[in-house]
């Protein structure tokens, strides 16, 4: 289950609709081995596209590095669909290289609502979790 602040999600759709009708990316990291999004980094499409994301190789090395340093690790790794519903592509699942992290989903294909949802993904095995959106973690 993805617990997580309702600032976290207003964030990353506010992201996923500035960036519309690209896809948008990011990731929200938090201490090492504490399951908890705390830090909002929104990260650049490098391809620009509406269909397909990829991190910029250079950002993400400065952003992994951060986190390390950080003692932090992704918590949440994040993209938007601008056409279909908020669930991976194969694309995304091949992608999928963290087993810790929650892949969080926002469809904006709809403009009078947005769909979030969060999966697991580990070997090519995707599992839709819960979200629990809270107002602050204390």
């Amino acid at each position: 289950m993805l617990t997580i602040e309702r600032a976290m999600v207003d964030r990353i759709v506010a992201h996923a609709r500035a960036d519309h009708p690209d896809e948008a990316c990011g990731v929200i990291a938090g201490a090492l081995g504490s399951d908890r999004p705390t830090r909002f980094i929104p990260m650049v499409n490098a391809e620009r596209s509406p269909t397909f994301y990829r991190f910029d190789s250079h950002e993400q090395l400065k952003v992994w590095r951060e986190m390390d340093d950080r003692d932090e690790e992704p918590v949440v790794i994040y993209h938007s669909h601008t056409a279909t519903e908020a669930y991976p592509s194969r694309t995304d699942i091949s992608y999928a290289a963290e087993p810790n992290a929650h892949y969080v989903l926002v469809s904006t294909r709809d403009d009078d609502s947005t769909e979030f949802r969060s999966y697991r993904i580990l070997d090519g095995e995707v599992t839709e979790e819960e979200v629990t959106v809270v107002e602050s973690y204390v």
